[in-house]
């Protein structure tokens, strides 16, 4: 099928951009795309957000789902025939015993990674060095959590098992990369101020669990950081949830005003109680690397979103706007809200976690306001932190 986008470079300084190839009408998906490679937040597992261990399908029925998020094993959901979790396709690694949805997920698993990475009768063994690896990431990494060191042992595992090592270490090396200080930024971002000793630290770690000759050099400490960085910069956060699955079938049912306005009371109160229990933790989480949508600047004015409603990791690209032949096609990496406030303010949160300064047409025409926060925002400020802009990203 002829693609509806493709990437182009731009200039050196905004690198590479995504192009509309034919006319795209608003609600339309732009493309579905799947991730090179992706994987599960350490914490996210640990706390029993049970996902597909491939492609982050959400494991447990809506039900189930919603009694470990409300603390309560006695809850009953209507409509239980709307929920799309299937156990009965479930399957398990039979050395390591990580759970997948299907023969398929465990198989493609298999072929691309799982044989280096899998742990066997070790995988409760804390000296194992891939779980002293994970061990020490999630030390330094608590949640909300922005990324995973088993996206990068995952990215190894693979060119490790790969016949064809050069095309994977080509597609690896496709993502936008950044210079030295950038590079030495975005670790700080992910690691806090104690980042040049955590870096060597989890480097060690790394190459104990990991070390490949044809790779040799992302395990110096420069192709270390720039591959953590790679990690940093494209990493796009993937959501999943068998519950929101479950409230979007129920959406579209077809039922008498009473019983629809029962249902809506239901589920709007479901998730009131669900906030106070859980918090905003609702998702699986997760992220991965995308060719095509790493490649997707953003604007303060956005054309088009991403979201998850296959409930795994195939990302859709929907158009929020008719987009034309040849026109730039942009996400914003802002939520609603953090969109919504001054050009000084949403370019120092775009500055803080993506290095860049916006210049999209909202932007330009706010040049000239006063580069000062209004007393509201001085208030806000403090609370748009890296969780929200975390929630924005994994969105189901």
């Amino acid at each position: 099928a002829g693609a509806a986008a493709e990437a182009r470079f731009i200039s050196s300084a905004k690198g590479k951009g995504l192009f509309a190839t034919k006319n795209i009408r608003k609600g339309e998906t732009v493309f579905v795309e799947r991730p090179v490679v992706s994987s599960q937040f350490l914490w996210n597992a640990l706390y029993n957000y049970r996902a597909c261990d491939h492609c982050l399908r959400a494991l447990e029925t809506a039900e189930e789902n919603a009694q470990r998020l409300l603390g309560k094993s006695s809850l009953v959901l209507p409509h239980p025939e709307q929920c799309s979790i299937r156990k009965d396709l479930h399957q398990q690694c039979p050395r390591c015993q990580v759970t997948y949805c299907s023969a398929e997920c465990r198989q493609a698993a298999l072929e691309q990674y799982h044989q280096v990475l899998c742990l066997g009768p070790s995988r409760d063994d804390p000296t194992h060095p891939l779980n002293k690896l994970q061990e020490a990431w999630r030390n330094m990494h608590y949640p909300p959590e922005t990324s995973s060191i088993m996206l990068m042992a995952r990215m190894v595992a693979t060119v490790r098992q790969a016949k064809d090592k050069e095309w994977w270490i080509k597609a690896f090396s496709q993502f936008c990369s950044k210079t030295a200080n950038e590079e030495e930024e975005i670790v700080h971002k992910l690691l806090g101020d104690k980042f040049k000793g955590q870096l060597e630290l989890l480097r060690l770690l790394f190459t104990e669990a990991l070390y490949d000759e044809h790779l040799s050099r992302w395990f110096t400490p420069e192709g270390f950081r720039s591959l953590f960085a790679l990690v940093g910069t494209n990493g796009q956060g993937i959501g999943t949830s068998s519950l929101s699955q479950w409230v979007h079938a129920c959406d579209a049912l077809d039922l008498p005003m009473l019983q629809r306005e029962e249902l809506d009371a239901f589920i709007d109160q479901l998730y009131k109680d669900i906030e106070k229990e859980s918090g905003e933790f609702l998702n699986c989480e997760g992220s991965g690397l995308y060719v095509l949508q790493s490649c997707c600047n953003h604007s303060c004015i956005p054309n088009a979103e991403t979201s998850f409603p296959e409930n795994n990791f195939l990302l859709h690209l929907t158009a929020l706007e008719d987009i034309e032949a040849g026109e730039e096609i942009c996400i914003s990496y802002l939520d609603c809200c953090q969109r919504e406030r001054s050009r000084h303010s949403r370019n120092k949160i775009l500055r803080e976690n993506y290095l860049f300064t916006c210049s999209c047409p909202k932007c330009l025409a706010q040049a000239d306001d006063p580069d000062v926060t209004s007393d509201e925002e001085e208030e806000g400020e403090g609370e748009t932190d890296d969780a929200e802009l975390e929630d924005e990203m994994t969105d189901v």
